[in-house]
């Protein structure tokens, strides 16, 4: 029997890939100035903390280690069942749709936790299913659900509605009708995203990143690549409109150490327009921490700078979403905890003495010359 097929079209919303990454091309003009060594200069801060800064080689930068990347962060107007992740960066990789280590909790009109689950684990089970040659399945039979045209081969299968958006999502297909899908419409997910409609979602987890320029970023719908152009699909969920008000509960780069100032937690931002693009564009700064008994923590502190691009005033069509646009530092900088040497204790004990002793002195000196005064006044009768 001929395979089921339903409309493709292109997604509504779509982003030029390179757009994304706009910002950051202006450093790809300085790379060869930046290639080169330069000197370490060591800043001398109070004596337990010396900060070391160096500035090293732009192939450090560009080197294929990662960075861990830990965030939390609350949408109270964004519904999960919609909510993707994307990971990009400049040397071309690209992660769409991140799941794993991703935990989404659904959130109440009042931020109370309805459900928490980890994103893309388990399907709902359906009975007697549309195989993919047209049937309905059997007890005898092994499931093997069509893919609507999607399929790479004769032998390939689509048992959930999420395995036929995946390869949607790869052919670069955007789903326009879910409810023309066999899968879906078992599955109920029209019907699911119309009964999150008004929740929240708290999304959070880990992200790992190449140590070069990129972003990663929150935005409703499944996103895939056609013609060069990075695409979501917001056609299934038939909204005019995406409230991207979100709070930052946290964001870090790397691991934890004494004193780490992460700028974006607790930050809030509550959206006003029917919608748009949210841009945090942040500056990562290489960190070493090495405590007091030689423990060394290899981390990453980082600046900020946020812009909200509004899609009533933009010439071109935004990404309802919320951007992480990050770059990272040639500047390292070493933290050291250190005792203080008796030597330096002793100095700091004569200055204390010697200070108190001055100020006395001092204070000594004005009591005595005043008493003075008085008395010759007195002595002289012109003290009344």
């Amino acid at each position: 029997m001929p395979k089921t097929s339903t409309p493709r079209k292109r997604a509504v919303a779509d982003v030029n890939s390179g757009e994304l990454f706009r910002p950051w091309m202006a450093c790809c003009r300085n790379f060869a100035t930046l290639m080169r060594t330069l000197k370490s200069t060591r800043i001398s801060t109070v004596a337990r903390y010396p900060v070391e800064l160096s500035l090293s080689s732009l192939l450090w930068l560009c080197s294929c280690y990662s960075s861990p990347s830990s965030f939390d962060v609350t949408f109270p107007a964004l519904p999960c069942s919609i909510i993707s992740l994307d990971a990009m960066d400049i040397s071309g990789e690209q992660h769409l749709d991140v799941r794993h280590d991703i935990f989404k909790k659904r959130l109440d009109s009042h931020g109370n936790v309805i459900e928490a689950r980890q994103d893309g684990i388990g399907a709902p089970k359906i009975e007697k299913p549309l195989q993919r040659h047209g049937g309905r399945l059997e007890h005898n039979e092994t499931y093997c659900g069509s893919c609507y045209g999607a399929e790479v081969s004769d032998n390939d299968c689509c048992n959930s509605c999420e395995e036929v958006r995946e390869t949607y999502r790869k052919k670069g297909w955007a789903l326009t009708n879910p409810d023309l899908i066999d899968q879906c419409k078992r599955e109920g997910f029209v019907q699911r995203v119309k009964d999150e409609d008004g929740e929240g979602c708290n999304i959070h987890g880990f992200l790992e990143v190449n140590k070069v320029a990129g972003n990663f970023h929150f935005a409703p719908g499944k996103s895939f690549y056609q013609a060069n152009i990075h695409v979501h699909d917001l056609l299934a969920f038939q909204k005019d409109s995406y409230n991207i008000s979100h709070k930052i509960n946290k964001l870090a780069f790397g691991d934890y150490f004494p004193g780490v100032v992460n700028p974006l937690d607790g930050v809030q931002w509550v959206q006003e327009t029917p919608g748009g693009m949210y841009q945090y564009f942040i500056k990562v700064v290489p960190t070493v921490y090495t405590d007091i008994r030689g423990r060394t923590i290899q981390s990453n502190q980082f600046s900020v700078t946020e812009h909200f691009k509004d899609a009533e005033l933009s010439r071109s069509q935004s990404l309802p979403g919320v951007f992480f646009f990050y770059d990272l530092s040639p500047i390292k900088v070493t933290f050291t905890e250190e005792h203080v040497s008796f030597l330096h204790f002793l100095t700091n004990v004569c200055a204390i003495v010697g200070g108190i002793f001055t100020v006395s002195g001092i204070v000594d000196s004005f009591i005595y010359h005043g008493q003075k005064a008085l008395k010759k006044k007195m002595e002289l009768g012109k003290f009344n």
